[in-house]
C-alpha cells in the first residue's frame, strides 16, 4: 500500500503542477489579450490627408482615373523602412471622386509581382466591372473598368479582393476612397472642402515587427489579424488642425478584423449624417457610432475655439460572451486622432433638419425571401466555390433576406453592388446607426437582421456579384458566396472566366 500511496501522491503532485501551469498560462493569456493605447502616447503626427486623384475627362465625357498597383517603402517611423503597398504611392491611394450621372473609367495596372484586384466596395455598377476574385489582374497586367456612377452621393472605397488573399493585400496597404457627389448633397449646408472641414478618416490596426508590418494571428484570435495601435490615412499618432466650428468625419474601417465604436471621452453628442450609401433622412445626434470592417459613417463634431479632442475607440460589450470580448477585440480601446481646433474658429452654418430621401426598398414590395446562415465553415453550411452560383436574382425585384449569426463568434455581412436598408435587428426597429443606406453590416453572436435589397442590373447570367463576412481572415476561409442578376426567364450560367489580365482590356 505504502508503494501505491506514493504513486497517487507522485501523479497526484503532476497533475496539480500541470493544473497550475495550464492556469497560469490561461490567467497570463487573457491578462495580455486586451489592448488600450489611451494616453500611452503624444499625437505629434501631422495627418496625412489623401490627394484627391488627378482625372481626365474624354470628349465624350468620361471621367477617366489612373491607378497603379505597386510595392515600395512607407515611413511610419522616423529612420525605419516598412515594405508596404499602395495604389499611386507606397502605402494606400488617392481619393476618386465622381458625380452622379458621370461616366468614369479607371485604368489599373498591376505593378506587383502577384495578381490581384479592384473592387468598388460599395459601388452599384456591372458585375463585369465590380473587381471582385473574377476580375484578377495578373503581374504587369490591366484593367479598365468603366461605368456609369448612378446613385446618391456617398462615401465609398476600393481595395483587392483576390479569393484566399484579400485579408493579407488590404493589410499591405491597398486601399482608397471613392466619394460620389450628387446635385442634392451639392445644396446642403454641410461641411464639404475636402481635407479643411471635410476630412477623410481610415482606419487601420498594425502591428510592427521591427520595421515590418506584421500580419500574424495571435492566439485565441479567431476573429483574425488584430493589432495593438491604429493609423489614420497611413499616419500613426496623428493629429489634425482644424479652423471650422463644425468639422466632418468620413470614417472608415479598413482594419482587417476589428470593429471600432468612435465617439469622444468627454462623451460630446455629434451627428450622424450619412451610412455607407449616403445621407440619412434626418441626422441623428449620438455619442458613439461602431463600424465594423468595410463599414463607413459620415458624422459632424461641434469644435469649440483652441480645445483639443481625441475620437477614441471605446470598449464593446457587444461580442457576445465575456471569451470572445477579451480575445477579438471587445475590450480594446484606442486613440485614434486629435482635432486641434484654432484659437479663432470660422462660423459654420448650423446642419440642415432634413438630409434627403432614402433610396432603399422598404421592403413591403418584396417577391421572396432568403435565409443566410454565417458560419467560420461557410454560409448555409457551404464554403465558397469560385465555381459555383448560390443565388439567382431576378432584375427589378426587391427581395428581404435574413442573416443570422449563432456562431459564437463576431461576423458581419457585405453585399456587393446594392445599398440595402436594414427592417429588423433581433425582431425590433433597426438603432439610428442603421437607419441609413448600408452595404455592410455588423452582427455579432445572436443577432439576427432582415434586409430589404433591391436588384436592378444589369443582368449578366454568367458574371456573379459577392456577399460575405468582411472580417477578411473569415472571407478567405470561404465564408463568401455568389449571387447572379438575370432578366425574368433566365437562367443562371456557370460563373465564365475574365480573370488575370494582362493585356489592355476594357472589362
Amino acid at each position: 500500500m505504502s508503494r501505491l500511496k506514493r504513486v497517487l501522491i507522485v501523479v497526484g503532485s503532476v497533475v496539480t503542477v500541470v493544473v497550475m501551469a495550464v492556469g497560469g498560462l490561461f490567467a497570463w493569456l487573457w491578462t495580455g489579450a486586451d489592448v488600450s493605447t489611451v494616453g500611452k502616447a503624444s499625437f505629434d503626427n501631422a495627418l496625412a490627408i489623401p490627394p484627391l486623384a488627378e482625372s481626365t475627362v474624354d470628349k465624350d465625357g468620361t471621367r477617366v482615373f489612373d491607378l497603379r498597383m505597386r510595392a515600395g517603402e512607407t515611413e511610419f517611423k522616423d529612420g525605419l523602412k516598412t515594405p508596404t503597398w499602395g495604389f499611386n504611392g507606397s502605402y494606400l491611394g488617392p481619393t476618386l471622386r465622381a458625380a452622379r450621372g458621370e461616366k468614369v473609367r479607371v485604368r489599373i495596372a498591376n505593378g506587383l509581382d502577384e495578381a490581384s484586384s479592384v473592387h468598388w466596395h460599395g459601388m452599384h455598377l456591372p458585375a463585369r466591372m465590380d473587381g471582385g476574385p473574377h476580375q484578377m489582374i495578373a503581374p504587369g497586367g490591366t484593367w479598365t473598368p468603366h461605368w456609369t456612377v448612378d446613385q446618391p452621393a456617398a462615401t465609398l472605397w476600393y481595395h483587392p479582393h483576390p479569393h484566399g488573399a484579400t485579408e493579407q493585400h488590404v493589410r499591405r496597404g491597398l486601399a482608397g476612397l471613392f466619394i460620389v457627389d450628387d446635385e442634392k448633397s451639392a445644396e446642403l449646408t454641410l461641411p464639404k472642402r475636402y481635407g479643411v472641414d471635410d476630412l477623410p478618416v481610415i482606419v487601420q490596426d498594425v502591428r510592427f515587427d521591427g520595421a515590418k508590418l506584421d500580419g500574424g494571428h495571435r492566439i485565441m484570435q479567431n476573429v483574425g489579424f488584430l493589432g495593438d495601435r491604429t493609423m489614420v490615412n497611413g499616419t500613426l499618432r496623428p493629429f489634425r488642425e482644424v479652423g471650422d466650428e463644425l468639422i466632418r468625419l468620413r470614417l472608415l474601417n479598413a482594419s482587417t478584423a476589428r470593429t471600432y465604436a468612435f465617439g469622444f471621452p468627454d462623451g460630446r453628442a455629434f451627428s450622424l449624417i450619412a451610412t455607407d450609401g449616403g445621407l440619412l433622412e434626418r441626422p441623428e445626434s449620438m455619442d458613439r457610432v461602431q463600424l465594423s470592417p468595410g463599414e463607413r459613417a459620415e458624422i459632424v463634431v461641434r469644435m469649440r475655439a483652441g480645445e483639443r479632442v481625441m475620437l477614441r475607440s471605446f470598449p464593446q460589450d457587444n461580442y457576445g460572451d465575456s471569451w470572445n470580448r477579451r480575445f477579438g477585440g471587445g475590450d480594446d480601446s484606442f486613440d485614434v486622432l486629435e482635432l486641434r481646433a484654432a484659437g479663432r474658429l470660422r462660423p459654420s452654418p448650423g446642419i440642415p433638419t432634413v438630409l434627403g430621401e432614402s433610396e432603399t426598398p422598404d421592403g413591403t414590395d418584396a417577391v421572396r425571401g432568403r435565409y443566410f446562415d454565417l458560419k467560420r465553415s461557410g454560409i448555409n453550411g457551404r464554403a465558397m466555390a469560385m465555381d459555383r452560383v448560390d443565388e439567382t436574382v431576378t432584375r427589378g425585384t426587391t427581395e428581404v433576406w435574413t442573416v443570422r449569426n449563432s456562431n459564437g463568434m463576431p461576423h458581419n455581412f457585405h453585399v456587393h453592388d446594392v445599398q440595402f436598408r436594414v427592417l429588423e435587428v433581433n425582431g425590433e426597429a433597426p438603432p439610428a446607426a442603421l437607419r441609413g443606406p448600408k452595404d455592410t453590416v455588423f452582427l455579432p453572436n445572436g443577432t439576427t437582421m432582415k434586409l430589404a435589397l433591391r436588384f436592378t442590373g444589369p443582368a449578366d447570367p454568367d458574371t456573379p456579384y459577392m456577399y460575405h463576412c468582411h472580417l477578411l481572415y473569415h472571407e478567405d476561409q470561404g465564408m463568401m458566396g455568389q449571387f447572379v442578376v438575370v432578366d425574368k426567364g433566365q437562367r443562371a450560367q456557370a460563373p465564365s472566366r475574365h480573370s488575370d489580365h494582362s493585356g489592355h482590356q476594357h472589362g
